[in-house]
């Protein structure tokens, strides 16, 4: 049975919530899936991960529940497999079909609340970095793909860490406004910073939950997992 690991940032304050949330994804993961056994682990747990990797069959594929990436992905993540070779896949955030699938989302959110997408305002808000630019870049680059298949009246990007703040890109918008998060989970950003800033802002749109919490997210990175596994079996062959 091949083999994928589910890689998350989790929670370092209580890695166990993190944990728990990890493992119950991947669960979903693996029921929709042609017969891979996917397991869930954080980098906040200390020594889960390289105790899991050293376990796993080579042919192993590792799919980080990353937005981007950066250092976690292409320094921590490679380091903390302690140096077992396995295949890690482009992180989540990063797939070129989810902008599709996100767009998808707008489309049946906006016909459920009897708007159009011409009427329509996007804010794509992301975590943003004071250090690099990458996070930014990537979640412009997804802002961008969103609009270009949903055609919404208008697309403002903002950050946590960067500017354009989130109060500054919620501002000044009518009730027909969705607000969609560029996070894998919800965490201490779209918990408080956003909150925070929808009300600093009076923002009376629509808030989605975070793209990595769309119902259908198990069903699309089953589909991920089952092509990279293919991809793996074919090469080892």
């Amino acid at each position: 049975m091949p083999t994928a690991l589910l890689v998350s940032h989790g929670q370092p304050s209580d890695p166990e919530i993190g944990e728990r949330e990890i493992a119950s994804l991947a669960i979903r993961v693996a029921a929709q899936t042609r017969g891979i056994d996917v397991i869930g682990v954080t980098l906040a747990m200390p020594g889960r991960l390289e105790v899991v990797s050293a376990n796993a069959p080579p042919d192993t594929v590792v799919l980080p529940m990353f937005m981007a990436d950066g250092w976690f992905t292409q320094v921590q993540l490679p380091k903390r497999l302690g140096g077992v070779p396995l295949k890690i896949l482009p992180p989540y955030g990063c797939h070129p079909k989810l902008a599709g699938f996100a767009a998808g989302w707008l489309g049946d959110v906006v016909a459920r609340s009897g708007w159009n997408a011409e009427t329509t305002n996007l804010i794509v808000v992301g975590h943003g970095s004071g250090r690099s630019k990458r996070p930014a870049d990537v979640t412009h680059a997804f802002a961008a793909h969103v609009q270009n298949i949903a055609q919404m009246r208008s697309l403002r990007v903002g950050f946590v860490e960067e500017d354009p703040c989130l109060k500054e890109v919620l501002a000044g918008l009518d009730y027909r406004a969705i607000c969609l998060p560029f996070f894998a989970a919800r965490r201490g950003h779209v918990l408080e910073d956003l909150p925070e800033a929808i009300a600093e802002a009076h923002f009376t749109g629509m808030v989605l939950p975070p793209i990595g919490l769309h119902p259908c997210t198990p069903g699309f990175i089953a589909l991920m997992l089952d092509d990279a596994t293919a991809t793996q079996t074919r090469a080892a062959s």
